[in-house]
């Protein structure tokens, strides 16, 4: 949830912090701090609010140093302000951490440490934390490396943390549990970030600490790789990063949001490119080609996520079970593995998470994994946590995401979903050569309408400027297009904080019809493809109650345009790949929405981009 930064090398430390804390402020924006080093003290500032507070904060500090560590914080234990806020201090000044995580057992080490006389100052867990590693250093009479790793060993949680002491000025110990870490090695220096953004434009290396790895960086010598519970030695193994400055810059947008919008026709082209070749007849994915059988003599899947991943699981489990005819169950992450689901070594798990380490997905990996269940994961980040606990996996290509509200996530995950479901029934003989051609051409015509879809937004606007005030949204769909319902109405609840709702369209008689009034907006997505009549019907039953309505057709379409207040035309195409159309506008409206009420729409209040713990 937060973003840590360090730097140790030949530069000055604290352009490189502000500026890696400003990419990372999509993980947690609640509050920032600084620690530097300037060769006989540490100099700290931190403070409630956004990296721009922190920049003019720091001013009353010398920022002089080649060597400190940073944090941009999403609150867990403490409120927000300047005293939770990140890096803390230990009682005697000398160590300084910063932390991503959540200690679980933090209050019974704080009551043992507070009768071995150690005071604290805030509220959180990682003051707890930098204290057990001071009184374990102190105590054990260790260096400070050891002292991390036997503190760790106390500890429960998760956690990304680097560390610092004031004696020792040439190295930062850094570990990981759960929680993302990178290390950029350049030139006789070393960068220590969440992910790799904060270093890309000083060197292509790095480093992913594995889970329960620690690593002393030190300037002059090598990265030194250890195993907590054991001390066992590890072995760095340095990844070429793929990423450029470029994609994590705004490009001319006003926002990462609206600029990851209008990249989804390259996002999905990047997707499917290499994979889908439709003069061929054939979908290449080396995780599915390596691992068919497993696939083919499934029982079932199952489909664990959070959040827009999990809608985009919905829209799966249409696919999977229509096409390929394989039975598909969808999980709520943060719920599978508290209700004792029933796994065996017939199932399949297909974890989706665009981060690649939602905490609460990676914790049902591992449970299937102990069960026997084959792993597949579907993820946008090279090297993430979940890509590397599963079995096989198919990474998005989406590039990086900074917006937190999912848009170019959502449409390259089905993309990656449907290529795997076309594969599947096309090895099963669940329809005809002619069927499978004709989708894997019409796949690739999608970013094309994708753009075609984007040229509604002057359209959207004036829609968007319509229903800026408004308290309560409804958003109905059918079949494939009843999870891209929930996730239009996630969209808005999350960056323009308007109470919105998802429904299939048949169950609004069922309850949500009762709120239907002149002041009740209600998004219905009413294609060509799929239970269009029955849509109608419920259009009808709207209109009926004075509902303003608000549709997202086929181009051309006559029946629901005669009904409708609005409406907002898409492309046609096959009904499975419909949700990569109705998508759009449905994002559109969320964003500008947000901005006509003056939201942060990059950086919605309480949200961080990834959820890093349960």
């Amino acid at each position: 949830m937060c973003g840590i930064v360090g730097y140790i090398g030949h530069r000055d430390a604290f352009p490189i912090i502000i500026k890696g804390l400003q990419r990372l402020e999509y993980r947690g924006y609640d509050s920032a701090g600084i620690a530097l080093f300037d060769g006989t003290s540490i100099n700290l500032a931190k403070t409630k609010g956004k990296v721009e507070d922190l920049k003019n904060k720091a001013k009353n500090i010398s920022q002089e140093g080649k060597i400190g560590i940073g944090h941009t914080r999403w609150a867990t234990h403490g409120i927000p302000n300047d005293v939770n806020s990140h890096p803390h201090y230990s009682n005697s000044g000398d160590l300084v951490i910063i932390h991503n995580g959540i200690i679980e057992n933090y209050e019974s080490i704080k009551k043992e440490l507070i009768k071995r006389g150690y005071t604290f100052t805030s509220d959180t867990d990682t003051e707890v934390l930098v204290n057990l590693i001071e009184e374990v250093k102190k105590t054990e009479d260790v260096k400070l490396g050891q002292a991390v790793q036997i503190a760790l060993n106390q500890v429960v949680g998760a956690y990304a943390i680097a560390v610092f002491d004031r004696n020792k000025p040439d190295e930062i110990v850094v570990a990981k549990l759960g929680s993302p870490l990178a290390i950029g090695i350049g030139e006789n220096e070393f960068f220590i970030a969440s992910d790799a953004s904060p270093f890309i434009e000083f060197t292509n290396n790095a480093v992913y600490l594995e889970d329960e790895e620690m690593a002393i960086v030190r300037l002059g010598k090598e990265i030194k790789l250890r195993k907590i519970k054991n001390d066992a030695v590890a072995y760095p193994r340095i990844m070429e990063l793929q990423m450029n400055l470029e994609e994590i810059e705004k490009g001319g947008y006003d926002h990462f949001m609206l600029k990851e919008i209008y990249e989804q026709p390259r996002a999905i082209k990047d997707t499917y490119r290499g994979r889908l070749l439709a003069e061929q007849g054939l979908i290449r994915m080396a995780g599915i080609d390596q691992n068919l059988e497993k696939f083919m003599n499934a029982n079932r899947i199952i489909i664990v996520a959070c959040g827009t991943s999990w809608h985009a699981g919905l829209v799966a489990e249409y696919i999977f079970e229509d096409l390929a005819r394989i039975p598909v169950e969808v999980e709520y992450a943060s719920e599978f593995r508290y209700r004792n689901p029933v796994i065996t070594d017939k199932d399949v798990l297909i974890a989706i998470s665009q981060s690649g380490e939602t905490a609460d997905t990676l914790a049902a990996i591992k449970l299937a994994k102990e069960k026997g269940a084959f792993v597949f994961g579907v993820c946008n980040v090279v090297g993430s946590s979940i890509a590397r606990e599963s079995h096989a996996g198919a990474y998005t290509h989406a590039g990086p995401e900074i917006g937190v509200a999912s848009t170019k996530a959502f449409t390259t995950q089905i993309t990656v979903l449907t290529l795997l479901a076309l594969k599947l029934a096309k090895e099963k003989g669940t329809f005809s050569q002619t069927q499978f051609h004709e989708f894997l051409t019409e796949l690739e015509t999608i970013p094309s309408k994708v753009e075609k879809a984007l040229e509604s937004n002057p359209l959207i606007e004036i829609i968007s400027d319509v229903y800026k005030e408004s308290t309560n949204c409804l958003y109905l769909g059918r079949g494939y297009n009843f999870p891209v319902a929930l996730e239009g109405a996630l969209k808005l609840k999350e960056i323009s904080y308007i109470h919105a709702e998802g429904y299939p369209a048949a169950e609004m008689k069922h309850g949500p019809i009762a709120l239907i009034d002149d002041q009740m907006p209600v998004f219905v997505i009413a294609t060509k493809k799929g239970h269009y009549e029955k849509v109608v019907s419920n259009i009808q039953e709207i209109k009926s109650r004075k509902g303003k309505i608000i549709a997202i057709v086929t181009e051309g379409d006559e029946q629901v345009t005669e009904l409708a207040d609005h409406v907002i035309e898409v492309p046609e195409t096959l009904e499975s790949l419909t949700p990569l159309l109705t998508t759009i506008p449905l994002q559109l409206l969320s964003y500008h929405i947000a901005v006509m009420r003056g939201c942060n729409v990059d950086q919605p209040r309480n949200l961080a981009k990834s959820v890093t713990v349960e």
